[in-house]
Parts: structure tokens; sequence; C-alpha cells
């Protein structure tokens, strides 16, 4: 077998299934069924985005596919192993950057490392390689509150990059951030996750941020959600406002709106 050959099996690879997946919440007013038949593959170093109608279930999955939530029915596997089984590392992105407002950059930057008792020499050097990496040398001494929101964004995502997870959730890590600053942050992201080679999974609730960022767009039905219908993205252009600029944009854009309405 050639190292092509390698290469291509590689990029095939299923990092994350999930099978036949189903979620009903119990409470005292009865059962409610969040989930439903949810069938899902995510190729190792493939980004994939989830849109769906609001309440549909979104971070409810992002939830299960961490393995924070276990579900009712159906089995998500990572590499190839029950998920509750699995030593592999997910990160997770939250819709704020939850850094510490009293400790510095570094600080922040290594905190998974303390809690999870990882922090050896070469941990501190791979997050050194990562701050110098991704231009914060000149700002792991300050504090948040001295960042701009984007600079924070970048700090919370290397806070996850030094764990090394095999795959990263996001959700709807930008929802926070002004307009221009959105645009420029998911740039930004987008990059750090394609130069780490990371697989991620992105919950947004916006149409264009999806299509810019992601290899594949995930369109769920209202709750309870499965999977309606998945869009390849084949639009050129290697940043995702080089995306935006694509007269295929508007097209795409508008045919994953009418699924999100019918």
């Amino acid at each position: 077998m050639t190292k092509d050959d390698e290469r291509g099996e590689t990029m095939e690879k299923n990092l994350l299934e999930v099978k036949d997946v189903g979620l009903i919440y119990q409470s005292k007013f009865g059962e409610t069924e969040a989930i439903k038949n949810l069938n899902l593959e995510v190729k190792e170093g493939e980004f994939i985005a989830i849109v769906g109608p609001s309440g549909c279930g979104k971070t409810t999955l992002l939830s299960i596919l961490s393995g924070i939530l276990k579900t009712t029915s159906g089995i998500v596997y990572v590499n190839g192993k029950n998920i509750q089984d699995s030593n592999s590392y997910i990160g997770y992105m939250f819709q704020r950057d939850e850094l510490f407002e009293w400790r510095a950059v570094w600080q922040n930057i290594i905190l998974g490392l303390e809690i999870k008792k990882q922090i050896g020499d070469g941990q501190k050097e791979y997050a050194k390689q990562l701050i110098e990496k991704y231009g914060l040398s000149d700002f792991i001494n300050k504090k948040p509150r001295e960042l701009s929101g984007g600079m924070r964004q970048r700090v919370a995502l290397i806070r996850t990059l030094v764990l090394n997870p095999q795959i990263l959730l996001l959700d709807e890590p930008f929802s926070a951030l002004d307009f221009q600053t959105r645009l420029t942050v998911c740039d930004d992201v987008h990059n750090i996750i394609k130069n780490e080679k990371k697989t991620a999974v992105l919950v947004t609730h916006d149409i264009s941020e999806a299509i810019s960022m992601a290899d594949r767009v995930v369109v769920l039905t209202n709750r309870p959600a499965t999977v309606k219908k998945v869009f390849d993205i084949q639009i050129e252009g290697d940043t995702p406002l080089k995306r935006r600029e694509s007269p295929k944009f508007s097209v795409v854009f508008n045919d994953i709106w009418k699924e999100l309405v019918k």
C-alpha cells in the first residue's frame, strides 16, 4: 500500500459515529422526546456544522456527543468505541469564553492541564508553541479584561487545544461577539482548527457562518430532532471570508434556508 493510499484511508475514517440515537427527557409533567433516530458520521479532520429550528435540540446533541448526556436509545462511537467507554478526550467550547478574570492568559490556558494533573514540561512546551504560533506571546501576562473579544476566543480555543482533544465541539462560540468581530474570529478559529488538523462539530443558528466554515452542513428537523438533510459545501475559498465572496454562497444559503422553513 502506498503512502497516498494510506492517506486516503485516513481521510475516509469515521472518527465519530452516531447510530440511531434517541433521547427522552423525564419530568414531573411527563416525557419529552428531544432526539429521535438520529444518525451521523464525521470523518477524521472534517469540520461539520449543525443547524436547525430554534429549540430543536442542537445543544442537546452536543451534550450527547461530549458524553455529558447518556442516550435513551442508540449509541455514539468515537474511534469505534462506545463514547461511554472511550478514553478519547473531547474538547468543548461554549457560547462564552468562560475565562477566569483573576487569572492571566497563561494561567487560563493551562487551567485544564492543572485540573487533569497533566501539567508536565511537555504539556507546557506545547502550550507555549500554540501561544507563539497564534500570536498570543505578547499577552500571556494580561488579564482577560484587557483583551478584545476575538483575542479572548483565541485564548479559549488554545486552552482547549493544549489538552489535545480528538474532537472539538463548538456551541455557538461567536454568538456573544458583534458582527464585524464575528467575521474576523470565524476566520481565526477556522484557521487554527484546520492547521491543527482537528475534527470539529459546530452548532450555530447562523446559516452563513455554517456555510463559510464547514465541509458539510447538517440540517435538523423540528423536535424531536433527526437529520433532515446534509449539504456538502463545495465553495471555493480557503477561509470563511473568502467563501462568503463566492457567487455560489447565496445559492447554498437559499437551499439550506428552504430546508429549515419547510
